[in-house]
């Protein structure tokens, strides 16, 4: 549907841009400009501006093999046996119409169908607030239902969703996940700040007789525009450092804060390589492939996509118990193929460490590499919804009344003999 409306306006002599990733409007698109090897600041380029059969010939593109079928979106799952279920009963909330669900625990679980089928409104609204009320003893409204069982297993549940982690212009990467702390911890065992008894508190720019005067640690300075949104703008007197010139003072490695901030992550790796703590966090965040951000970039100016990510490396960074509720809510948007293949060897990683993955997701990929399937249907959102299908990919294909099924039929003989 969305690519017939995007054809219409194409057609009305309309010029349309997409940053897309899915595979159906590439191959539908007149015209494809494809970057590679990766991010701008890892030299990427232009290396394709062609149409869909002349991108599949271009040998240096990194998304031509998915495109001509040389190359799929798989891993090498186990086979895993199903315990104990999430049991739900009597779901009712928008387009869920008294609805019993199954939840398999300590497997990738897919929850999968149209906008507005009810999925978020189960997973999200019902299942994940009560998880939270229950485990995390948070004090949330839970949509009808007349029971959730099996939830006594578990110690927590994590949400991890696409809701920005910003608060304040402040908040970055670095605060965010923790690793300025340690960072701040570092320039305060150095031997200048011990003299000066510099302690890690001097080098936050939330201190305020630490921190730019004029900008209060911002490092650029708000101009309202009235009718139009506000303009940021550089700060003159620190230049964008966000600390005072006492602070900038002292060095580590030849470097001060504000100059190990400006680092992307992949950069830190190298300069931080002898401090553990440092590292684990660093790494974790190359591993969800956000190495090109720098670390005191503002939050604000972060994608879905990647606010999604660095709190799923945040996660990440802490020891697991093997007692986990992950709960995602479409986490492959923005993702290109190579970037959901390694998103698939992340969550299959915390299933073998015994934890309960749930996705709410329509890539095609992820679904056919999930442990199970919760298709919900069978028609428009208006509809009285009722669950179809709650099988594996084998059992999927058997279900003729899955819409689903239909999608991804032409992926599917990749997949099962």
């Amino acid at each position: 549907m969305l690519i017939a409306n995007l054809k219409k306006l194409r057609d009305l002599w309309n010029t349309l841009i997409v940053v897309e990733h899915d595979e159906d409007i590439m191959r539908e698109s007149d015209y494809i400009i494809d970057i590679w090897p990766g991010a701008w600041i890892h030299w990427g380029r232009v290396i394709a501006v062609w149409d869909f059969e002349t991108l599949c010939k271009d040998k240096n593109s990194v998304t031509w093999p998915y495109l001509s079928g040389l190359k799929h979106v798989t891993v090498d799952k186990k086979k895993r046996d199903i315990f104990y279920y999430i049991s739900i009963k009597w779901a009712t909330h928008h387009n869920l119409k008294n609805i019993d669900v199954d939840i398999p625990v300590w497997l990738l679980t897919v929850v999968t169908w149209v906008s507005w089928s009810g999925k978020s409104s189960l997973i999200n609204d019902i299942l994940a607030k009560y998880l939270a009320n229950t485990l995390n003893r948070a004090h949330q409204p839970v949509w009808a239902h007349k029971s959730i069982t099996w939830v006594d297993i578990f110690d927590k549940v994590l949400v991890i969703d696409q809701s920005p982690i910003w608060k304040t212009p402040r908040s970055n990467p670095a605060t965010y996940t923790w690793v300025f702390t340690y960072i701040r911890e570092v320039f305060a065992e150095s031997y200048e700040a011990k003299i000066r008894w510099y302690g890690p508190w001097r080098f936050s720019f939330n201190t305020k007789q630490w921190r730019c005067p004029e900008c209060d640690g911002d490092g650029v300075k708000k101009v309202e525009m009235h009718f139009l949104p506000p303009v940021y703008v550089v700060c003159e007197v620190c230049e964008g450092k966000r600390y005072n010139s006492e602070t900038l003072e002292i060095k580590y490695k030849g470097k001060d804060i504000s100059e190990i901030l400006d680092m992307t992550i992949d950069e830190a790796v190298q300069f931080f390589h002898a401090h553990p703590r440092i590292i684990k966090i660093l790494w974790l965040m190359q591993k969800v492939w956000l190495g090109y951000l720098k670390l005191w970039q503002s939050s604000s100016t972060l994608s879905w996509g990647e606010a999604q990510r660095i709190k799923l490396a945040t996660e990440l960074s802490k020891r697991s118990t093997s007692k986990t509720v992950y709960i995602l809510d479409e986490p492959t948007t923005w993702l290109h193929f190579q970037d959901v293949q390694k998103l698939l060897h992340i969550l299959h990683s915390l299933v073998d460490k015994w934890n309960t993955v749930i996705v709410i997701e329509h890539n095609m990929n992820v679904i056919l590499n999930a442990d199970y399937i919760i298709d919900i249907g069978p028609e428009g959102w208006d509809m009285w919804w009722n669950l179809v299908v709650a099988w594996d990919v084998e059992a999927v294909k058997k279900c003729k009344k899955s819409y689903t099924w239909q999608a991804i039929k032409k992926y599917i003989s990749n997949f099962i003999k």
